[in-house]
């Protein structure tokens, strides 16, 4: 068992994926050698948005506060706190934050090799 405290993690940087506006990532899973999935936290300041990029796997964002508007291929959906957009591997994704707040998301994936 590892555990991970989320403050130990954290980082402001640039959104991955276009580098559209500022982030606060919480790249909690880096911590634990032999993982076979990403599980990550990351807060979207007002106007940012991962940009749109190709999957090689499936992945889930989770809204834990804030709104956005995610995209696979040419569908957009709004999110809000307690929903979940799954994502399937092969399409091209994104999401943006928009009104007010930040949008704080987890984002998980598997991991294309176990890491040691």
């Amino acid at each position: 068992m590892v555990v991970v405290v989320e403050a130990a993690v954290k980082r402001d940087e640039p959104t991955p994926h276009g580098r559209i506006g500022m982030s606060t990532a919480y790249r909690i899973s880096d911590a634990v050698p032999g993982r076979t999935m990403e599980f990550r936290k990351r807060v979207l300041h007002v106007g940012a948005a991962i940009g749109p990029h190709p999957l090689a796997h499936d992945e889930v964002y989770y809204v834990l506060s804030g709104e956005g508007i995610v995209s696979s291929g040419a569908d957009t959906r709004p999110l809000k706190p307690g929903m979940a957009a799954y994502l399937y591997d092969g399409a091209t994704v994104g999401i943006r934050q928009v009104g007010r707040t930040p949008l704080t998301l987890i984002v998980a994936y598997p991991v294309a090799q176990p890491t040691r």
